[in-house]
């Protein structure tokens, strides 16, 4: 897999999106593979969880939406190796009080380099094709994107 990782990740040069997703359900060595993937290629993971929790954190509970991707963007700069960015840990980008969009948080971090992002869920097929999905339907968190300028890379399959 990790082999196959690293083909997806150097053909990515070629594309507008340069976004990598590393989907599958809890356990299936996501975390793992991109530690891997980082070890191959010098990048640190971003661990998005603690360092924007730790930035939100001093922030006034009414400005955390407005000012989240701002400060998503500066925490990434250091963890870029090159014009690579590792992330992990991404469960925060959820919370509903902060009404964010998080695959066009991480779509934009791709913009100007490629990203591999582990994306905490599993992918699923429905009318109209793959399926992106966080949580269960009707919990505050849910959310569903069809993978339109996204390569996943799906550890269930």
């Amino acid at each position: 897999m990790l082999a196959h990782l690293e083909r997806l990740v150097d053909d990515l040069a070629a594309l507008h999106s340069k976004l990598v997703l590393l989907i599958g359900p809890p356990g299936s060595g996501k975390t793992a593979l991109l530690r891997a993937f980082g070890d191959r290629t010098g990048a640190s993971p971003l661990n998005v969880g603690a360092e924007l929790g730790r930035r939100l954190a001093a922030v006034p509970h009414r400005d955390r939406q407005l000012q989240a991707g701002s400060l998503l963007r500066e925490i990434a700069r250091p963890h870029c190796c090159g014009d690579l960015l590792l992330i992990d840990n991404i469960e925060l980008l959820f919370d509903a009080s902060l009404a964010l969009n998080p695959l066009d948080l991480l779509k934009r971090q791709a913009q100007a380099r490629r990203v591999v992002a582990v994306w905490p869920s599993a992918s699923r097929h429905g009318g109209n094709g793959p399926r992106l999905t966080y949580a269960e339907m009707g919990h505050a968190e849910y959310r569903d994107y069809g993978l339109d300028g996204v390569i996943a890379c799906d550890l269930a399959q």
